[in-house]
């Protein structure tokens, strides 16, 4: 496209019409039928001020439909628009629209000036002395450790400026270099570029206080007053898209912050891509990103399937039981300066500092005392109940705490809102609404003290820790203001070890925390959507749109006027290429199926299927509803002789052994790939070309609904849907198998086989899903079990 006119479309009376100006931007020869419609609808939605939730099939190009209608909008002069913010909560996905955003800009006419863009990651990808070990600094202290050096340093210019701080880490520098030290070695380097740094941390003045470098530098750079772009040390403008690796070198080279630089690009840079963390987050948001969220700003949610789950938990909250200890210490820090010693007869330890720093905020002294006694009687209420639930539970804990499972306490009964018991315990120790709420003004005062006022108490501080009252504050403020229908408060007791704690004790084996749960978070969703201009929430598997507007806040928006318009593309490729069954093998409920170890008619009838389809030419990745069952599917397979394959199994890990299993099961001769389908490998993940020819999901994966979250998110729903199953349950785990099957077919020329395994998506029964498929319900024929094997044969010739 670049360099060349742009070519008129042509009318239904064969006039020449011009093509609309995102034919400029979309990044490929010729858009698909429905990528040009859903750009049209997108962009006119958008100049309403309106949303588009748009279900599109894998392979139908909705990240480069998405980025097209962004940066058109963007791009128009008479557009309110500044910039795309794109969230994804799959890397895959994110990695995509990096590569269609570096397309577009391939391909851009040849007088535009390339898409300016921008990747936002945390503070231990950008961090030059995280990413090359060095200056004390690792993946374990690295937020910590920034935090303190940032404020270090920011105390230091009162004293000083900060270039000259950057000018002291040159010298010292300097004076390595004539030393002999390694010579040029001892600069450090990152990503390719070289900073005019040492490799250790400097120090200055004359108690050698360590400070960072770079993060001086940036705030050299920091105009006093008028647009913080100004200190980006680099033209931005004609890169393109700014990689992290990008953004390190070129910060680095210029001795400033990367994460501050980060910070400053994001108002300027006309498509930032993130995640959900930067527009749901409440910390995220104000401590980094909020200067995205207006009017101004272009949204594109992807893989929105997943809104709701994981917007619910950034904003549900928790304190811990060690957090809880810890404030307190935090508290006492500060109380302790006050305190008169009988020794004496003086205070201790800087007094007055303490002092001015309380006289600056509405806390005082019995303030900051009754606090520390009320978080103190919440560990004691916390030990009570563990103890309570782990006698009644597991009488012999105490004799076998490595065998005990993690587990939940609810605070009430899951399925009757109602006061919370820690509160009705709360309110009889005589602690009262007041306490609840003075905790976050106390918490923030004391941050504010130790932050400010060095070798506060008998152990001092060094800064190195990060502040634990204000986050325990603000819990509990929160936890009093909540409601009790559609939040709900457990005890949450996850599985650890500690050698430290006593041996009777729970806190060797359970690191416990109490729990508030949003059961709910529409509002909160669509509140935050309506900060936005516009934009476009978009997943190959979104139906039942109704469901999804509902639980999202989409329709409240439209009650407030705002356009929300719904858009559903079905896969577009031919339909000779594939085949898809739904197979009326027994429903393969936790009730049915029986343990892993057990044989019997549905596991059988399942195992065998499973087998079939894994026999096919080619990858073949099976889907299960859980890790344990995915190990029993794997063992049934390796086992089993008409399978000449490798099979590999998923198991929970970390990204980065996931990402060494998905390049083993890409390479070399055709593998079975056996997963949990909630696991990372089913969704938003490329199995684009040879990769994958068949897809197998075995039973509807529903979460578990015995778990007392469970069944107050069902109760939640229930009392604000109507239908809380279906809301809540059945649609999202649909979607899972919905997403598991999409992997087999990405393009015109593919072939595959998509088989869903359970008499639920084949019939009409009164537990049926099959109207929850989606666009392309109607292709999975229902067959027998027994002759599952005949339609794969004749599919394959």
């Amino acid at each position: 496209m670049a360099g060349a006119s742009r070519p008129p479309d042509v009318t239904a009376d064969g006039d020449q019409a011009e093509s609309p100006a995102w034919r400029d931007v979309f990044g490929h020869d010729e858009p698909y039928d429905d990528q040009a419609e859903g750009i049209e609808t997108v962009v006119g939605t958008a100049r309403e001020a309106g949303f588009t939730a748009l279900e599109g099939a894998c392979g139908t190009g909705k990240t480069m439909l998405a980025l097209t209608a962004g940066i058109d909008l963007v791009r128009d002069p008479d557009s309110r628009f500044e910039r795309v913010l794109v969230l994804t909560s799959v890397k895959q996905q994110l990695r995509q629209f990096e590569q269609d955003l570096r397309t577009i800009n391939a391909n851009l006419p040849e007088d535009w000036r390339p898409v300016s863009g921008l990747t936002l990651v945390g503070k231990a990808d950008v961090c030059p002395y995280n990413r090359e070990g060095a200056g004390g600094i690792d993946d374990t202290n690295v937020y910590d450790r920034c935090e303190s050096l940032r404020e270090r340093t920011r105390g230091l210019t009162e004293d000083t400026t900060a270039g000259a701080l950057a000018q002291e880490a040159r010298s010292q520098q300097v004076g390595l270099a004539d030393s002999g030290t390694d010579g040029g070695a001892t600069y450090l380097e990152s990503a390719g570029g070289i900073s005019p740094y040492p490799r250790e941390m400097p120090e200055y003045g004359p108690q050698d206080t360590e400070f960072c470098p770079f993060y001086a530098g940036f705030l050299d750079d920091l105009p006093e007053e008028g647009d913080a772009v100004e200190a980006v040390p680099f033209d931005h403008t004609e890169l393109g898209l700014v990689e992290p690796d990008d953004l390190v070198r070129l910060s680095v080279e210029a001795g400033s912050c990367p994460h501050s630089v980060m910070g400053a690009l994001l108002p300027s840079v006309e498509v930032v891509v993130g995640n959900y963390y930067h527009a749901f987050d409440p910390r995220t948001v104000e401590s980094f990103t909020g200067a995205l969220l207006d009017e101004e700003t272009f949204l594109v949610c992807d893989e929105a399937h997943m809104l709701e789950p994981r917007v619910r938990d950034l904003v549900s909250d928790a304190v811990s039981d060690t957090a809880l200890r810890d404030a307190a210490g935090e508290i006492a820090q500060v109380v302790q300066p006050l305190t008169f010693t009988e020794e004496t007869g003086r205070a201790t330890g800087p007094v007055e500092e303490v002092r001015a720093e309380l006289e600056e905020s509405s806390v005082g002294v019995e303030d900051l005392q009754r606090t520390r006694e009320f978080l103190l009687d919440l560990r004691e209420y916390l030990d009570e109940r563990v103890v309570e639930h782990l006698d009644a539970e597991h009488p012999e804990w105490r004799e076998s705490m490595a065998d005990l499972p993690d587990d939940e306490i609810p605070l009430r009964d899951p399925e009757e809102p109602a006061v919370d018991d820690l509160t009705e315990w709360a309110e009889r120790a005589g602690w009262t609404a007041d306490d609840w709420a003075q905790a976050e003004a106390v918490g923030a005062t004391v941050a504010g003290v130790l932050d400010r006022v060095e070798d506060v108490g008998e152990d001092g501080d060094d800064g190195e820790s990060r502040r634990l009252a204000p986050g325990v504050g603000r819990t509990l403020a929160a936890w009093n203001r909540a409601d009790h229908t559609e939040f709900f408060r457990e005890v949450e007791l996850e599985r650890t070890w500690n050698d430290a704690a006593p041996r009777d004790s729970w806190r060797r084996a359970y690191s416990a925390r109490f729990a508030l749960h949003n059961c709910v978070p529409g509002d909160v969703i669509g509140e935050r959507l309506g900060t936005f201009g516009g934009g476009v929430l978009m997943s190959a598997t979104l139906e039942p749109l109704d469901v999804f507007r509902a639980v999202t806040g989409l329709d409240a928006l439209a009650d407030d006027g705002r356009p929300v318009v719904e858009r559903v593309y079905g896969l577009d490729f031919p339909e000779g290429n594939r085949a898809s069954f739904a197979v009326k093998a027994p429903k393969f409920t936790y009730g049915n199926r029986g343990p892993p170890g057990e044989s019997n008619r549905v596991r059988d009838a399942h195992a065998r299927a499973i087998r079939q389809v894994a026999a096919l030419p080619g990858n073949v990745l099976v889907g299960m509803p859980s890790y344990a069952e995915a190990e029993w599917a794997a063992g049934i397979l390796r086992g089993a002789a008409d399978v000449d394959k490798r099979v590999l199994l998923d198991e929970p890990s970390a990204d980065e052994a996931t990402e060494r299993l998905k390049a083993e099961f890409f390479e070399g001769p055709p593998k079975v790939l056996v997963t949990s389908l909630r696991g990372t490998l089913t969704e938003g993940v490329d199995y684009s070309g040879d990769r994958l020819h068949a897809a197998v999901v075995s039973g509807v994966p529903i979460v578990n609904t015995a778990s007392p979250r469970t069944r107050a998110v069902r109760t939640a729903y229930d009392r604000r849907f109507g239908d809380g199953f279906r809301t809540a349950l059945l649609t999202p785990a649909v979607r899972k198998a919905r997403q598991a099957i999409g992997r087999v077919i990405r393009g015109p020329d593919e072939v595959g086989v998509r088989v869903l395994l359970d008499e639920r998506y084949a019939g009409d029964s009164w537990d049926s899903v099959r109207d929850l498929l989606g666009p392309d319900r109607a292709e999975f024929q229902p067959v027998g079990p027994e002759m599952l094997s005949v339609a794969l044969e004749r599919f394959h010739g």
